[in-house]
């Protein structure tokens, strides 16, 4: 599977086709790991919804199945500042354990302090400090308190590409304190005809328990504007290195309001 996955990225990036004219399109955050600089505009409100389902074989255990359902709410509050809630209202976990229940939450803020002059090659940049609230029990979560901040940079490129850039810190929550965590992300996109677009990030995140793994993953999709305000993706992910699954699909939806 793995190998399928970056077969899917090196066919699907070089693509060249007819850009999408549209401008100021909805712009999905949930659909790849890396999250973009940019933010919603004041009183704009922007629902994600999608599934994802992954399998991950665990030596010496049954294998994992996972399914959980996604969701990500996001609220324009002034012209550099939004605010996003993303969660997963339901978790099915089959494996060693089985288990039913709502994953983790997430409370974050992003501020875009930087726009670069038009047609210069600079980035957008932004950041973004965030909370996990300690929703999720185990087996499907910590039961812990999380909290960090991550660095954004968004590029537009020749060919109509898009790369954003993701560094940031995060302390995890342990029964005897805190683990420092490192994040890092990036995420490549190009349009391409009629309201497609393609993307593939590749992201690494340091071990979340103490002796534990870190890992590496990669993941390729595209997104469908259909509307202005109305986007579809499709996303396969794979893990390359350490914890992670051996391969997850993911797809959704995602509507903007308020315009």
């Amino acid at each position: 599977m793995r190998s399928l996955v970056a077969l899917a990225v090196l066919l699907l990036l070089p693509f060249a086709a007819a850009a999408n004219d549209a401008a100021d399109v909805i712009q999905p955050d949930r659909a790849g790991a890396a999250t973009s600089a940019a933010t919603a505009r004041p009183g704009e409100v922007q629902f994600e919804i999608g599934v994802q389902y992954a399998r991950e074989r665990v030596a010496g255990s049954p294998t994992e199945r996972r399914f959980s359902l996604e969701v990500n709410l996001t609220v324009g509050l002034t012209e550099r500042l939004e605010i996003a809630v993303d969660g997963e209202p339901l978790v099915r976990l089959r494996g060693s354990e089985d288990d039913a229940d709502a994953g983790d939450a997430t409370l974050s803020l992003k501020y875009r302090f930087h726009d670069p002059p038009a047609r210069s090659r600079l980035p957008t940049l932004a950041v973004q400090p965030f909370a996990k609230l300690p929703v999720a029990q185990p087996p499907i979560g910590s039961g812990q308190t999380d909290f960090g901040v991550l660095a954004l940079a968004g590029f537009e490129l020749p060919w109509r590409l898009g790369l954003d850039l993701n560094a940031g810190l995060a302390a995890v929550g342990q029964p005897d304190g805190w683990l420092l965590q490192a994040l890092l992300a990036a995420g490549l996109s190009r349009e391409v005809g009629r309201g497609l677009t393609l993307f593939t990030d590749l992201f690494y995140v340091s071990r979340d328990e103490r002796g534990g793994r870190d890992s590496l993953g990669l993941d390729a999709g595209v997104i469908w504007t259909a509307t202005r305000d109305l986007a579809f993706d499709a996303s396969i992910v794979t893990s390359l290195a350490g914890a992670g699954p051996d391969w997850a699909v993911r797809a959704g939806v995602s509507v903007r309001f308020g315009r």
